[in-house]
Order: C-alpha cells, then sequence, then structure tokens
C-alpha cells in the first residue's frame, strides 16, 4: 500500500498504510497533548461522581480514581506497537490475530469506537443545548437538533482533516480549555461539603470499589487502548519507548484525576449528578449564574476534542475491515451512524446512564482480552518490533497465517469468561453471584484469560504446525535430490 500525505489544515491521505521512515516526523510532547485535550472533557467528572455513589469514602475514591487512571499506561505500552510498526492499532494487532482472524476483534473495536463518539455528542449537545437556551428561548427539540448538528461539523471537520491537524487542535484545545477547567474547579471546591465527604462511613471493597474500579478502568485507559498505535505511528524509530508510554500515561492521566477528584467533592453537594439523565444541566445548576456561558463553553468544547480522536480512529478501524474507500469516506458513515445514535438518545429515549454503564462495561470485555492477548504477544515475541507488509496486509501469492487460532481462540474465551461473571442493566452472567454479584471482575478476568490462554496456545499449535511442516519439507528435498 503506497504512502500518502500528512500535512496540517489538508485533508489525510494515509489510510492505514505503513508510515515510511521520511514521513515520521512526530514528537513525543504531541503525544502528550493528544491526550491530554482527550480527556479534558466533563464526563471525567461524571464519573467522579459515579464512583462516590457506590457507597465508597473519600480515601477509597481517591485510591479509585488514582488505579482506575493508570489503565493508561495500557496506552503508552501499546502506543510503542505504533513506532515500530507504523500503522494504526487494529492493523499492528492483524500481526497477532492473523489477516482475516483479527476482523472479529476489529469490528468489537469499531463499535466502542463509535459508541464513545455517540456518547461524547450526547453529552455536547446536552451543553451546547443549554447555552443556547440561556439565550434562545425555542422547543428543547429544536435547540437539541441544532446543537446536536454544530457538535457533529465540528467533530466531523477536524477527523476530516487528520493526524498532523489533530495534533494542532489538541495541543490548543489543552491550553485554552484546560484554564477554563481549571475556573471552573475554582467555582466547585470552595462550596463542597467536606464535612459530608469526610465522615463518610469506608465502603465495601467487593461490592463497591472493585465495580467503581472496574467501570474507571473501562471508561478511561482501557476505552482507548484500540486506538493507541493511531497517534504514535508517526514517530521515528528512535523514539525511546519509555518517553511514549509516560508520554501516554500521563497526557490521558493527569486531567482525569483532576477531574474526576471534582466530580466526587461535586456529589457531596449534587448526590443526583451521578444517576442525571443530563448530568451537564446539574453541574450548570451547582454553579454561579454568571459562571454558566463560560462552562457551557467548555464543556462543549471539551468534548469536541475527545469525540474528533474517536471518530478518526473508528474511520481506521473500518478501513481494517477491507472497506475499498478513502479514509475521509469513512469518516462521513461513522458520523451517519453517530447521528442516528445521537437522535434516538437525545430525541427518544432521554436516558443517559443506563445505556452508558452497560455499554462500557460489555464492550470493555472484548476490549480487555484483546489488550491482554496483545500485550502477551509483545511480551513473548523476540521479533515484536518487526512487523513486515506480508503479516499486515493480504498477499495473493501467501495464504499463510491469515488466521492465528491461538490468539482468536484466547481472545473468544476471555469474552466468555467475562460474559460470566458480568452484571449490567441489560444483561446478568449466571456466574455473577455472590461476591461476584455487582463486582465488576469480569474485565480482570477478561485480561488475565486473553492473555494466559494465548501463552498456552502460542507454543502447542506452532509445534503442531512444525510438525505437519515436516512432510512437505521430505517431499521437497526428494524432488531436488
Amino acid at each position: 500500500m503506497s504512502a500518502g500525505t500528512n500535512r496540517p489544515w489538508q485533508v489525510e491521505t494515509n489510510g492505514i498504510n505503513k508510515i515510511p521512515d521520511p514521513l515520521r516526523t512526530g514528537r513525543v510532547r504531541d503525544l502528550f497533548w493528544i491526550w491530554f485535550a482527550a480527556n479534558i472533557g466533563i464526563l471525567g467528572v461524571v464519573y467522579g461522581a459515579v464512583i462516590l455513589s457506590f457507597g465508597l469514602n473519600f480515601l477509597q475514591s481517591l485510591l479509585v480514581i488514582i488505579l482506575g487512571t493508570a489503565s493508561f499506561f495500557l496506552v503508552g505500552i501499546l502506543s510503542v506497537a505504533g513506532r515500530d510498526g507504523g500503522a494504526p492499532m487494529m492493523t499492528l494487532s492483524r500481526k497477532v490475530f492473523g489477516i482475516y482472524g483479527n476482523i472479529l476483534p476489529n469490528i468489537v473495536s469499531w463499535l466502542s469506537l463509535l459508541g464513545w463518539e455517540t456518547i461524547t455528542v450526547i453529552t455536547g449537545t446536552f451543553a451546547l443545548s443549554a447555552l443556547f437556551e440561556i439565550y434562545w428561548h425555542a422547543s428543547y427539540i429544536v435547540l437539541s437538533v441544532v446543537a446536536m448538528v454544530i457538535m457533529l461539523l465540528c467533530i466531523v471537520a477536524a477527523s476530516l482533516l487528520g493526524q498532523a491537524t489533530l495534533v494542532i487542535i489538541q495541543t490548543w484545545a489543552s491550553y485554552i480549555f484546560g484554564a477554563l477547567t481549571l475556573l471552573i474547579i475554582a467555582l466547585i471546591i470552595p462550596d463542597t461539603h467536606w464535612n459530608t465527604l469526610l465522615t463518610r462511613p469506608e465502603g465495601p471493597w467487593l461490592t463497591g470499589f472493585l465495580p467503581a474500579l472496574s467501570i474507571v478502568m473501562a471508561g478511561t485507559g482501557l476505552s482507548w487502548v484500540n486506538a493507541a498505535a493511531d497517534y504514535s505511528r508517526y514517530l521515528p524509530k528512535r523514539t525511546k519507548p519509555m518517553s511514549i508510554v509516560w508520554a501516554a500515561a500521563l497526557g490521558g492521566g493527569i486531567p482525569l484525576v483532576i477531574l474526576m477528584v471534582v466530580g466526587v467533592l461535586l456529589a457531596t453537594r449534587v448526590p443526583s449528578l451521578a444517576t442525571s439523565a443530563n448530568p451537564i444541566a446539574v453541574i450548570r445548576n451547582a454553579l454561579p449564574p454568571w459562571a454558566a456561558v463560560p462552562y457551557l463553553i467548555t464543556a462543549a468544547a471539551g468534548l469536541v476534542v475527545e469525540g474528533d480522536l474517536s471518530l478518526y480512529s473508528s474511520g481506521l478501524n473500518l478501513l481494517n475491515m477491507f472497506i475499498p474507500i478513502e479514509r475521509y469516506k469513512t469518516v462521513v458513515i461513522d458520523a451517519l451512524i453517530m447521528t442516528a445514535g445521537t437522535m434516538y438518545v437525545v430525541l427518544i429515549a432521554q436516558n443517559f446512564l443506563g445505556p452508558f454503564e452497560s455499554f462500557v462495561t460489555l464492550f470493555g470485555i472484548g476490549l480487555a482480552a484483546w489488550a491482554g492477548i496483545f500485550l502477551a504477544d509483545q511480551w513473548s515475541d523476540k521479533t515484536v518490533r518487526n512487523y513486515p507488509q506480508e503479516l499486515l496486509f493480504p498477499q495473493a501469492k501467501d495464504s499463510r497465517g491469515k488466521i492465528r487460532w491461538p490468539a482468536l481462540i484466547a481472545w473468544i474465551m476471555g469474552i466468555a469468561v467475562g460474559i460470566l461473571f458480568t452484571t449490567s442493566p441489560f444483561f446478568s452472567g449466571p456466574l455473577a453471584r455472590g461476591i461476584f454479584a455487582d463486582s465488576s471482575f469480569e474485565l480482570i478476568f477478561s485480561f488475565l484469560v486473553g492473555a494466559l490462554f494465548f501463552l498456552l496456545l502460542k507454543p502447542i499449535v506452532s509445534g503442531v504446525s512444525a510438525v505437519m511442516a515436516k512432510p512437505s519439507e521430505a517431499k521437497t528435498k526428494v524432488k531436488e535430490l
């Protein structure tokens, strides 16, 4: 596959092709700002309120926040693969699962990104419609539709332009909207009910701490693992691995820790924040009237710079499923699907938390199993830095390795075990009983089972393949004689 172009403020023509070394001029600090901007959205505040809703005290909540956002180290580790392979994350995954075996994990990855895009647009629509409501007395439907169209146009425009433009947008968004976020935080903290927060009794560890930790992990670092290499593939191969890991981990983790702590503080005043159908409006009502406009602008803009990354990566995922169109067209296709989902939730269902929790949990299982397998391959394969063309893209004369069964079987097993222990508003697994009920062990189990089964199956399958190959090798030698 030939290389394309990637210039600021022009439509990027690179798709899932490997980026040639001369074009890999990215910088590690760009990676930091990309992930920083992607996580300054107001959803971090909602996560903080959700954590407190599990009955935890302040110290337990802080521990959940720190451990949960540490999941961004997974994003950092997987970003190193982007430097090594110079291709998007789910394209590099073909080396592990096989070119065609990778299709199933790719579908889960694509649906996950589509879901996050939709959640982002839904929340941003709430913010913009609330802003318009201050100056424009129109019906709920009119305000919502106009707000949704503006959100979609902003997110789609940035995603169409591509990686070089996203680096600039994310960097400046971090400066501007990061500063405005600090202003909003300064307004929230003084009215915190500190006595209520600091005297809360210790909550249950199995049925409170672990579910909260699982939701935070699934909604933060784990939700981005399938896009990690998409933004590191332009880094030169000489870039130090640990600098990549720290740039992604700190870029994603710092804003999330701050915002989730704010969410915990705010929930002492507004307990309904965790269960609200419109969390944006709840936060707005907790602020002074004069702060409504800067808050709503900050909330909407923060969600735009989060959504543009999801849409960019979902377009790459769609290309990875052998859709024979240009990258920018995949962005349009995903935008249409995202619009339909947003319209359903905003105009028909008008419910946020239930579908949100179920989505995060169920798709988190598939991503956790995939991440465990990919990381196990990175750890066990001595040639992991090599991503040859024939392992990533179909070759007309070579049918070997198109499905790598150890990875695919391990992934299915990881998902199966995770589903057995899953509890969600729409589905509960048969083993989600006793201490496993509402404990959200499914993500940890999926990750570990996927990785362990892969490490067990890989040498067995390799050994069987080697034995089966020997007779054909013997025949070849006889012919040569």
